[in-house]
């Protein structure tokens, strides 16, 4: 190991801690896209002191230049189970891709299943949208606004990983927003676009129209 890796291995391996945020965890994690190391954390946030986890999977030298970063939300039925009702999975392995390609990046996938309401209520707002509404409206109905995210955890972990200026990875405006408030640059707004299946033509529709994500017109 070479004297640049050692020191990003001792300092990706430092459990500390900070006023909102704790690293717990740091290990090797070699993938089919390549060698990443994994860092755990963990948070509290809001007036109500909400518990939120994350990890990040850091690549290659993340500081000489801004390097490509992808803030995930977790999504169980289509990271793990390929559904084809999202672009989830495409998108996450689209961000590992290229994070490779790139020789360096970070991934923070954070544990917000359906947008922050939780599996069981996301499940629940299926069943809901199978008789016609959309996935706002699905929320709504079941008590919960569009979207609870408000990406503070990965915003802390950037922050957290000295990191001052990334090129993000997102469709989604909400999250430049969440990274710049805590000072930290975002030079460019990579687009996250992936084809989408037919099944999910409408969940994208509703998130561009509805949630303001940007997307690319064809």
């Amino acid at each position: 190991m070479d004297a640049q890796c050692s020191a990003q291995h001792a300092s990706y391996n430092s459990l500390v801690s900070s006023d909102s945020i704790r690293q717990v965890a740091s290990a090797d994690f070699p993938t089919r896209w390549g060698k990443f190391r994994i860092l755990g954390f963990e948070g509290e946030f809001g007036e109500e002191r909400r518990a939120e986890t994350a990890v990040a999977l850091v690549m290659g030298d993340i500081k000489s230049t801004p390097p490509l970063v992808r803030i995930h939300s977790q999504c169980l039925t289509g990271d793990v189970f390929g559904s084809l009702r999202c672009d989830c999975r495409q998108q996450l392995e689209m961000a590992l891709s290229l994070i490779a390609q790139q020789g360096a990046g970070v991934l923070i996938y954070e544990q917000q299943e359906g947008r922050g309401i939780g599996l069981m209520a996301k499940l629940q707002a299926y069943e809901l949208q199978d008789v016609g509404l959309d996935t706002v409206e699905a929320n709504e109905r079941l008590g919960f606004k569009a979207d609870h995210r408000e990406f503070s955890l990965p915003a802390e972990i950037l922050k957290h990983l000295g990191i001052a200026r990334v090129r993000l990875l997102s469709n989604n405006p909400d999250k430049v927003a969440a990274v710049e408030r805590v000072g930290i640059k975002v030079t460019e707004r990579v687009p996250c676009e992936v084809q989408p299946s037919p099944h999910a033509e409408e969940y994208i529709k509703t998130k561009k129209e509805k949630l303001g994500h940007l997307f690319s017109e064809h």
